[in-house]
């Protein structure tokens, strides 16, 4: 070999040397994948045991990541010394029959489909569970259809009459600030429930409102928020914001899509499900299937007024009800990447419960991929259908955001400020005032407001 021809290759090497390898790793998978790893291979948990801050690191193979960097005292929210969580068994409660014989007579026939543009869609749903077995191609997105679409209540209601929801947050130094607010959720399309139609004939063209409206504080009464999902998951929401002060409603843009719900630490995009924008406006990858702990058996909710938080993290009390072990899907929801510019997170990873398919843990990343936020989600079973057992989620819920970069964190919850978790009625139980389309699922019934 000439000295001219190595020096010829000597300098390629120079040049292409800094291309090879240069692709920027991902953080956030990066950090799933040493998770994943760490977690491989997983036993159980003996109903009884307790976890402690003395006995935590015997038991962080079955806790999310987030939950482990409490424990660490890695930022501001960190574990109380005292903090004691008891472990029971693990409960499986069926979902209702009617989503079930939904799931598995529609199912086989539901599909993704992907577009030109680069989104996913599901195509030819009716009703019940997309995928009642998610599995390669596009497992991840399947699983987030699941969620989009849950085996839950067709109407839930928190009314001044029975319990209002609830938006606390606190600081760093302790301040501390509530917001309670009138709830109406209602589904208007792809319902399975027996006598509900499947189109409701008010729904124009959404499948699914939330109605909020603050109670409390007096300064702040009669604001109200809408939101409706559209039939067509390929279009955003739209959200309208009723304004005591204007005696009228605004539709909001899109850019409110990431503006803070009542000052909280949930933004619109959290909302329901943790996600909004269209189905197809997200695509999930599957990462992979492990056990964590979850609180699916909110059984005596008391702790869920901040009075009965563990504080200063603001954690659940052993009075709540019992841990479990419970499998999850661990799947990585991103904006498509021609809609991620100016979007508020940039990855949300969700530990989403297999069995019945409702996200337990979460943690959020933003735009640069750091971590931001981490959302604990606790359930509260309860009889939606007469006669059958309880389901899995439908009665009371409690959701934490702590956010890890500005030390602030939100308790978003459905408990009494007694500290019952009765407030919520559902279908045939709720008033029949409540039961009202026109006022409580269109942009029109904001304008019903303070009349």
């Amino acid at each position: 070999m000439t000295a001219l021809r190595k020096l010829a290759i000597l300098l390629l090497v120079i040049a292409v040397g800094p291309l090879v390898g240069s692709a920027k790793a991902d953080p956030v998978q990066e950090t799933m994948k040493s998770w994943l790893a760490a977690n491989a291979n997983q036993g159980t948990i003996p109903p009884g045991t307790t976890i402690t801050m003395q006995n935590w690191q015997q038991y962080q193979q079955y806790m999310p990541v987030g939950m482990i960097e409490f424990f660490k005292g890695t930022y501001f929210w960190k574990m109380p010394p005292d903090v004691s969580m008891p472990v029971g068994p693990t409960v499986i409660l069926p979902l209702p029959k009617d989503y079930i014989a939904a799931s598995e007579k529609y199912g086989s026939q539901t599909q993704v489909v992907h577009t030109p543009d680069g989104h996913m869609n599901v195509a030819n749903y009716v009703a019940g569970m997309p995928f009642p077995n998610p599995s390669d191609p596009d497992k991840g997105y399947k699983i987030l259809a699941n969620v989009w679409f849950p085996g839950g209540p067709y109407l839930a209601v928190l009314s001044t009459d029975s319990g209002l929801a609830s938006f606390c947050t606190a600081d760093r130094f302790n301040n501390s600030a509530c917001t309670r607010t009138s709830v109406v959720y209602r589904q208007l399309a792809y319902n399975w429930a027996p006598g509900v139609a499947r189109t409701d004939p008010q729904a124009s063209g959404a499948w699914f409102s939330e109605w909020l409206m603050v109670e409390q504080p007096e300064q702040s009464r009669y604001t109200a928020d809408l939101t409706l999902f559209s039939q067509d998951l390929s279009k955003s929401e739209d959200s309208f914001v009723f304004v005591p002060s204007l005696r009228r409603s605004l539709r909001l843009s899109t850019s409110a899509r990431c503006a803070p719900l009542f000052g909280s630490d949930m933004v619109h995009d959290d909302q329901r499900v943790g996600y909004n924008g269209g189905l197809s406006a997200f695509n999930a990858e599957y990462l992979g299937t492990r056990k964590i702990l979850g609180l699916t058996d909110l059984t005596n909710a008391d702790g869920a007024w901040p009075a009965n938080y563990d504080m200063p993290l603001g954690w659940s009390k052993p009075s709540w009800g019992p841990w479990s072990l419970r499998e999850v899907d661990v799947i990585d929801v991103r904006r498509v990447p021609s809609e991620q510019a100016g979007y508020c997170y940039g990855s949300k990873i969700m530990y989403v419960d297999h069995e019945f398919y409702h996200q337990l843990f979460e943690e959020i990343y933003d735009a640069n991929m750091k971590l931001w936020k981490v959302v604990q989600i606790g359930l509260q079973p309860a009889t939606l259908v007469a006669g059958e057992e309880p389901a899995p989620y439908g009665g009371g819920i409690i959701e934490t955001y702590w956010d890890l970069q500005n030390d602030h964190v939100s308790h978003v919850f459905t408990a009494n400020a007694d500290g019952k978790t009765d407030g919520l009625r559902f279908d045939q139980n709720v008033a029949p005032e409540y039961n009202n389309i026109s006022r409580y699922s269109t942009p029109s019934g904001l304008m019903q407001i303070m009349r």
